[in-house]
Order: C-alpha cells, then structure tokens, then sequence
C-alpha cells in the first residue's frame, strides 16, 4: 500500500506506505504493524523503511502525475482536448496557467514531497537507536535518507519558494503544525548539507539488489545542479567535474537510455525504480501520455488512453534536421480517424512521447519503465553551461560536443559566450525533452516569461480552444501557489497574487 495521506501526522501512519519499495533494487516483504513505536529496532527494519523511502518517487510520477508540473507547464508538451472526458480540466488549467490554489494536483504534489520528508526525518531520528554491525551500511542509509530529503525540497522550492522546513519527525499532533515558511535562502542550506553529507557518505556504486539506490554520483549531480540554479558557476563545475571522475558513460545509442531491457545503464546517475512484475510497483506512464484514440492500436488494450502528455509542435521543431533524439523521443500515432482528434496535426498523424513507449504491456495501464532523474548526458550539459558562464567557454565545448556527437551532429566551435549560451540551451531541452526539465531550465535560466508568452501566442494562433486569457504569464506565476487546504490548516501566508 502506498501512502496517500497528508503531511504532518505521528510516524505510525507512515509504516504501511513504507513497505512499498522497488523490486529491482529494493526487496520489500510487506508486514504487518501495530505501532510506530514498536518498529525501527533492528538493521533489516531501517531498511525496510529506506526502500519504502524510494517509494514516495515512484508516487510523485504515477498518481502524482508531477511531469504535468515540469513538461506540460512548459513548452514541451500540451494535452489532447476530449471533448468526451472532461475529467482533467484542472490539469488543463496548469497547462495554460490558470490554475489556482484550489487545483488538487498541486496539493497532491505538496502532499506527496512533503510525505518524502516526513518519512526520511523518521528514519534519520530512529536510526541512532539502532545497532548496526556495519558502520558502513548505517552511513549508506543516512546518506540515502538525506539525498532523498535534498532532492524533495529542491522540487518543493523550485516550484512553491520559501516552504517549511521540516528536518525533524513529526512525532504528534503537537508537532505538525506551522505559521511559518522559512526563506528560500534557508531552504536551499538545508539542500546543500543534506546533499554533502550524502555524498561524503554514499559509495560511488553499488551491486546486487542495491542497484539503483541513491549513489555518490548522484549527490554530487545534485549539488551541481543546485549550485548551477543559484548561479554559483565555479562550485557548479567543481561537483559536476567531480561527476565525470566517476566513470559513467554516454550510452552509445540514445533510444537505448530508455530501454526497458537497459535499465540502471552505463549513463543512469539516478533513476525511479519501477517494476511492471509487481503490482503497485509498475509505472503507469504511456497510458497517461498516449493519444486517447490509440488504446488499442498502440497498447492493445480497449479504453483510452490519458492524452495528457503530447508533444507540442515548438518541441518537434526543435530538433536540427539529423538529430537521431528526434525517432527516439516523439512518435506519431497515424490514423485517418484521427484528423478531428488534435488541431495542427493534419492527416490524422497525433505526436506522442516515445521515450517512455516500450510494449508489450503485462497489464492494462501497467508499464515497465523506470523515470531519469539525472544521467550524465545532463551533467555534461550542466558543466558547458556552468563553464560558459564562469567565462571558460574554451573549455565548455568538450562536453557540449559528446552529447551533440552521440546525437549525430557536428561539433560546434567558434561562438561566442552568447552563443554558446544559446547552444547549450538547445542541447538541454531536445537532449532532456519530457523528462521533467524543461520548466526548471527555463526557470533557471530566466526565460520562463519570454518563451512561454511566445508560446502562448503560437498556441492561440493554432488551437481555438485556447482562449485570449490563456498563457497570460506574469513574474507571480513562476511560482505554484500553496495549496489552499494548507492555507487553511497551518495559516501560511500565500505566494502573491494566488
């Protein structure tokens, strides 16, 4: 079972959302519980409550549908308009940016981030009354639980700003509510040690069942990418150099990334366990982003799929002609039935993510593939940005070009620092499309408002179901607004203009 409740309440209530893990790597044997008090004595069962730690980023991507927050608020993606089904207006509404502090989507995601910190705060503040027989597998466990912490709030403040700050458990009802958010200052030192700590205690790789756990690699990758959002360039480039020590390597074909039968590959810095053998262990992922009308065609399966995850044509056009990324990430679903289905697609030909597309499907809506969170390919692009910007843009081209290269295109040299700027944010989205990027680099790089009005303008001009009050962004909606239940239960003081 995996959890579904709200932040904030005694430990016990987190026990059974605890004992979901990831086949693979985490084996997990459900049990059977009768309070919070009387677990966490032993080794095994800090285990167990790390594995059911992973579990949170299995929710955040399956009935958290979190991509509707980093692809389809972008330019990346758009949803397929079901006139049949309108059960998805609120994410329509992310989409468009109309939502408001009311959407349950957003509060699922609160939710479920907070949840993760929540059950990582237990398993740091039991483990010291535990003994173990190796100090070295305590470490990896702390270093697991505050990489997990670190990589939480950096969503939640990236999406929300200054939230509260949470490194204790939350032992009762005593303890669970705040006024307060701390800064975002605060918010990003907590990030920052949590992620030291988890890379001077997580090892550089691991085997057996503990592959895809949380590595050193990917502590470092996340300070990389935390100090490239705050645009501290040389700390940036002194993590991500760490990262190209290790020993990961491009993959030598990009489509075989997301293969099913390549998980945990050569690349993978850190991915999200998912195993389509184990019932609340599968992922879920093409049946929500696949054309409605393609069930059976595409999945064999009878119903529709979601459509709430389809490439929008200013990605498609993004790619250079010879870009091999291109087949590998965007198919089409082609069907004369189909030419009232999506607007702008003429023929009946519907674009689709083919990143996360890899049947035969065991079951209906069950997939098999796991989520990239970091690979190096990012990193390399990470570091030219980082380098470029510290004005080293000499330097910058290596990595730039390894990834150009494996896509099947010409090195670039001879630009300027503006160019190359320009250079790396095109690596960066059609290299890292619909994997939950795209909304952080516009973020971080301060484009949000600009790229997303033109976008806008493009979609109004395509889609007449776009209204004139759709993509009307403004600097206030670069952040999401807090929930309104959490207004209500804790009296936060909301972001501005929700």
């Amino acid at each position: 079972m995996k959890a579904k409740m709200k932040i904030f309440f005694p430990a016990f209530f987190f026990l059974s959302c605890m004992l979901a893990g990831c086949k693979k790597l985490l084996e997990v044997k459900p049990e059977t519980f009768t309070s919070g008090s009387s677990y966490y004595k032993t080794e095994n069962q800090i285990r167990t409550a790390v594995n059911g730690a992973y579990s949170i980023l299995q929710n955040l991507n399956t009935s958290g549908n979190y991509w509707i927050f980093t692809e389809v608020r972008s330019d990346n993606t758009t949803y397929q308009y079901n006139p049949n089904n309108r059960c998805c207006i609120t994410r329509e509404q992310v989409d468009e940016f109309l939502n408001t502090s009311t959407d349950r989507y957003t509060e699922t995601v609160w939710t479920t981030l907070f949840n993760g910190i929540q059950q990582c705060n237990v398993i740091l503040s039991r483990m010291e009354g535990v003994t173990f027989t190796d100090d070295a597998k305590k470490n990896q466990y702390i270093g697991e639980a505050k990489f997990l912490r670190s990589l939480l709030y950096f969503n939640l403040v990236r999406l929300f700003g200054g939230v509260p700050l949470r490194v204790e458990e939350v032992r009762g009802p005593g303890d669970a509510f705040t006024e307060e958010r701390a800064s975002v200052e605060a918010v990003y030192t907590q990030i920052i040690q949590d992620a030291m700590d988890a890379a001077e205690k997580l090892s550089a790789n691991y085997s057996g069942a503990d592959i895809g756990r949380a590595t050193k690699g990917a502590a470092l990758t996340l300070l990389g990418d935390v100090y490239l959002t705050r645009k501290d360039y040389p700390n940036a480039i002194s993590f991500l150099q760490q990262v190209t020590g290790i020993g990961y390597q491009l993959v030598p074909e990009y489509s075989d990334v997301f293969s099913v039968s390549n998980k945990n590959n050569s690349e993978s810095i850190f991915e999200i366990q998912y195993n389509a053998g184990v019932q609340g262990e599968n992922s879920n992922f093409f049946f929500n982003f696949g054309p409605f009308t393609a069930s059976l065609d595409l999945t064999g399966w009878q119903g529709q799929l979601g459509g709430l995850n389809i490439p929008t044509p200013s990605i498609i056009d993004a790619f250079e002609p010879g870009d091999k990324r291109k087949d590998a990430s965007i198919g089409y679903y082609a069907n004369p039935d189909n030419n009232n289905a999506f607007e702008s697609f003429p023929g009946g030909a519907i674009p689709f993510v083919r990143k996360f597309y890899h049947p035969p499907f065991p079951n209906n809506g069950w997939t098999n593939d796991n989520w990239p969170v970091y690979r190096y390919a990012h990193v390399l692009l990470m570091l030219a940005e980082a380098l470029n910007e510290d004005n080293k843009t000499g330097d910058a081209y290596a990595p730039l070009n390894m990834v150009r290269q494996r896509a099947g295109l010409s090195a670039l040299s001879g630009l300027s620092k503006d160019g190359f700027r320009e250079a790396v944010y095109q690596e960066e989205r059609v290299e890292l499309a619909f994997e939950n990027q795209r909304w952080f680099d516009l973020l971080r790089t301060g484009r949000a408002i600009e790229v997303m009005r033109a976008h806008g303008e493009e979609e109004k001009a395509r889609l007449d179901r776009v209204g004139t009050e759709s993509y009307n962004v403004q600097e206030y909606m670069l952040l999401f607004p807090i929930p309104a239940s959490e207004i209500r239960l804790n009296r936060y003081n909301q972001n501005p203009n929700y």
